[in-house]
């Protein structure tokens, strides 16, 4: 097996792990990044979600696209693949978090969330090239009259994407991969800035096992679902920052079993559910625009977007079904067959994913409560288990309102996913946590600088870092986290400011980088 030494192994190359490549590399540091997914050109992306070979990350199966899909035993799971993470797949969408998320107990005694990632929001935003969305679509025109029924409109608004809508078509393709370079996505910023620095991306690398190692850490990789040839290669580095997503992340410090006890706990779903309505015909086409263009507040907790696939792009479609509302003594499993025996026309129309694309308005709830799930390693799989927090919910009452109302609007059929209704397991695209900021070793599994406790040297900068729920989408928080953690890094060969492992937070400066190469997109 070959072996590579640097100073800094960054796993992951989405919003975390992109930030960290380029931030360090500013500071000196020789960087690598580890990627199982594959490099993407515009041209590369699929042109519907049908061509499984370019869309779905399976590279078991020799499906080496963007988008990532796990089932676990209380929700199924989407994220990205491919050198870009999930800037890649995901809806463009740059919020902050609702009030709950920095006042969440997990970390609130740390130091005042709000006020020390404010200036890593604006450099964030400022790198992706943030702008509000500058048309609506008709998608907006019925979340718009939803939010007037649920008595929200006032909170009614456009999006801020990162999107360049001088190249922008409006196809609503963002979550198939932009096709046209109107999306900037990492690899068209932060990573393409790392890389001029000096950093070297290894796609279609997988990394399997990390030990401690004298000065470090070793890392195993080999290359993403290979069955035969693997190739093997160890990597050797001082620091190792993990940012390989949420269950990437953990699955790789259990399966090391390194990090502590607290590894896995408090992982989150966003308290996300996924539903939609959808027209008897498509004398409109709800596909154009862009993935989510507009949004609003149902209450102070609860966010709601329209989300869009391209025309012709009706594989979720497939996982549709009549809504159905969860809680009662009847079990939902048989209040699902009792609604499709009685109203058996709905039943084949939601069923059939005929232009589904074009004739769907999905709604993607996310609320900012503070429930969570525990994530462990069976020695082949993650599972999750409820502990002692409240759980995931497994239906939201605000999301099936909402879907009920858009159906009205619409002159449509409300819907939901066969995974929630069957199984209990809605879909989640921002899972979160696991390994959570605390005040102490005791209290999570990172500090105020996102270095794990329990391991020197290593340090967690993508979504498992995030320690509450949201209540909107993740993407800039765990950019912005990413960023701040990095902004404490000595430059290569200078003392450490930070306090040693185990202390107690203290409010610190900045450390300015020697080699600053951006302060803004580059698109």
């Amino acid at each position: 097996m070959s072996a590579l030494d640097v100073d800094v192994l960054v796993i992951g190359s989405g919003f975390g792990g992109s930030v960290a490549a380029l931030r360090l590399t500013e500071k000196g540091y020789h960087v690598a990044v580890l990627e199982a997914g594959r490099r993407f050109a515009p041209e590369d992306f699929a042109r519907t979600n049908w061509n499984l070979r370019r869309y779905l990350f399976m590279p078991r199966l020799g499906l080496r696209g963007i988008q990532r899909l796990t089932v676990l035993d209380d929700l199924v799971v989407l994220s990205g693949a491919g050198v870009g993470g999930g800037s890649l797949v995901y809806a463009n969408t740059l919020y902050e978090p609702l009030d709950r998320f920095f006042e969440d107990p997990q970390w609130a005694g740390v130091t005042d969330w709000r006020e020390e990632l404010a200036p890593y929001y604006d450099r964030a935003r400022s790198m992706l090239g943030a702008t509000e969305t500058p048309f609506e679509s008709p998608a907006e025109d019925v979340i718009r009259e939803v939010a007037r029924r649920m008595g929200a409109e006032d909170t009614f608004r456009r999006t801020t994407v990162a999107v360049d809508f001088d190249l922008c078509v409006r196809c609503g393709g963002c979550m198939v991969g932009c096709r046209y370079g109107a999306k900037n996505t990492l690899d068209r910023n932060y990573l393409l800035l790392a890389e001029q620095g000096g950093a070297r991306v290894h796609a279609d690398r997988e990394a399997t096992l990390l030990r401690r190692a004298e000065g470090g850490w070793e890392v195993e990789t080999r290359r993403s679902g290979a069955w035969l040839r693997s190739m093997p290669e160890l990597f050797r580095a001082e620091h190792v920052v993990l940012a390989a997503g949420v269950l990437g992340t953990l699955e790789l410090l259990l399966r090391s079993g390194v990090g502590g006890p607290n590894v896995g706990s408090l992982v989150r779903s966003n308290s996300e559910v996924i539903v939609g309505a959808g027209a008897r015909s498509t004398a409109i086409d709800y596909s154009e625009g862009i993935a989510i263009g507009s949004s609003f507040h149902a209450n102070a907790d609860t966010r709601i977007e329209p989300v869009r696939y391209p025309k012709g792009s009706s594989l979720m479609g497939l996982f549709s079904t009549v809504l159905v509302d969860g809680g009662g003594r009847i079990p939902r499993p048989l209040r699902w067959a009792g609604k499709l025996l009685r109203h058996p026309l709905y039943a084949v129309q939601v069923h059939i994913p005929w232009r589904w694309a074009q004739r769907t308005v999905i709604l993607l709830v996310m609320q900012a409560h503070d429930n969570a799930l525990r994530v462990r390693w069976t020695g082949r799989r993650l599972r999750t288990e409820r502990g002692a927090h409240e759980p995931a919910p497994t239906w939201i009452p605000e999301a099936n309102e909402a879907a009920r109302l858009a159906a009205d609007v619409m002159g449509g059929l409300p819907g939901s996913g066969l995974n929630e209704v069957l199984l209990n397991r809605p879909f989640t695209a921002h899972i979160l946590g696991g390994a959570p900021i605390g005040v102490t070793p005791a209290d999570g599994v990172l500090d105020g600088w996102q270095r794990v406790w329990a391991e020197p040297g290593l340090h967690v900068v993508d979504g498992a870092a995030v320690s509450a729920n949201l209540g909107t989408n993740p993407s800039l928080t765990i950019a912005a986290q990413a960023e701040r953690a990095c902004a404490f890094w000595p430059n290569r060969g200078e003392d450490d400011p930070r306090p040693v492992l185990g202390s107690r937070y203290e409010r610190l400066e900045p450390v300015v980088a020697t080699r600053p190469r951006a302060a803004a997109a580059v698109r």
